[in-house]
């Protein structure tokens, strides 16, 4: 899966891009502020509907624009080109598919996009929203029914935690039905995120014991959100009263997580900030090598200031096993990072938000 042409309009510093990309190593340099990171945030965005970068939705916007847009033409296996675009207009996103209007959930199936920059050590360090993010995008390129499933489920949680709210008492008939639907989809769902970790685990003990071997063997750990012991519907019945005093539901899929643990580290406090770093790193490139196994092809793969985040030798480590992958990847950087300076690539120098190739 590559990129061959991306145009961006509106987000951020970038007012109007129009860029050929290279179907291996396109590297973007310049400046901080220039608006190297925007580029694979439009990238991000056709994968994911999101940044990756925090802060309010209205800062995505040129200061005085309306809207923004990224087009992009996608070439995925087989040869095939799709046309795809996102726009934002208001508070309202719209996805199309080859000049067409389409769901969110289409366009994400569509184009699969992985990222490391500069905030990706919360995927260790962070909350577990973070790592149910990585994980649910995982799982959906497995599942796509993943995503309905996932909106029901939230549904029917913004039911019943508007019932606490209300100060309905728990012995009330009406949280039963939502509670039912709340434990058939968290068993719906936590089978699908077993499934995918299953899959994953082989490839995430080789990508960060390559990264990381000081650490020794790495051990992933799921937790589902609820005892183990029994079903969910009960436990949700039986937690009424104090779900009632909280005021929402403390129990289910949305309070899954998953951590990574070293025999040398077994706790994510003996880490390092640089080792948090890595290991996410590792955590990404497993994910891209998983969806390679299971598609045919690699996802585009972003590097956010490669050289900031990475030592020379970690960064030569990494280039050398995406540069045999075939993947299409988009580095940035102030300068060319000096592992890639004896690959085959193409440089763009970006200047207050306009785009210039050099190579």
């Amino acid at each position: 899966m590559r990129l061959e042409r991306l145009r961006i309009q509106g987000l951020r510093c970038l007012h109007e891009v129009d860029l050929t990309l290279a179907p291996s190593l396109n590297v973007f340099v310049g400046a901080n502020g220039a608006g190297k990171t925007s580029v694979l945030e439009a990238v991000f965005l056709l994968s994911h509907a999101r940044s990756f970068r925090s802060g309010a939705r209205e800062a995505l916007l040129c200061r005085g624009a309306a809207r923004l847009f990224v087009f992009a033409e996608l070439r995925q296996s087989g040869d095939r080109l799709l046309r795809v675009g996102l726009g934002r207009e208001a508070s309202r996103w719209e996805a199309r598919l080859e000049g067409e209007g389409a769901n969110l959930g289409a366009l994400i199936a569509e184009c699969a996009v992985t990222c490391f920059e500069p905030g990706s050590h919360a995927l260790i360090a962070g909350s577990a929203e973070e790592r149910r993010r990585f994980l649910d995008w995982g799982v959906f390129h497995v599942e796509h029914a993943f995503l309905d499933a996932w909106r029901r489920y939230q549904r029917a949680l913004k039911q019943r935690n508007s019932l606490l709210r209300a100060g309905t008492e728990p012995g009330s008939p009406l949280y039963a039905p939502w509670e039912t639907e709340l434990a058939g989809l968290a068993d719906w769902i936590d089978g699908h995120r077993r499934g995918y970790l299953d899959r994953l685990r082989p490839q995430l003990h080789a990508s960060v014991a390559a990264l990381l071997p000081e650490l020794g063997e790495p051990d992933l750990r799921y937790r589902r959100g609820w005892s183990e012991e029994a079903d969910l519907r009960g436990q949700l019945e039986a937690q009424r009263g104090r779900d009632l005093a909280r005021g929402h539901t403390s129990l289910g899929a949305h309070r899954a997580d998953w951590t990574l643990a070293f025999e040398h580290a077994p706790q994510r406090e003996h880490l390092s900030r640089g080792q948090e770093k890595l290991a996410a790193l590792g955590c990404m490139l497993a994910q891209a090598r998983l969806y390679a196994e299971q598609h045919g092809e690699w996802p585009i793969i972003c590097l956010d200031d490669l050289a900031s985040e990475l030592d020379e030798a970690h960064q030569a480590a990494v280039i050398a096993q995406l540069a045999g992958s075939g993947a299409q990847v988009l580095v940035t950087g102030t300068d060319l990072p000096a592992p890639l300076r004896s690959l085959p690539h193409r440089l763009f120098h970006v200047e207050q938000g306009r785009l210039t190739p050099l190579l």
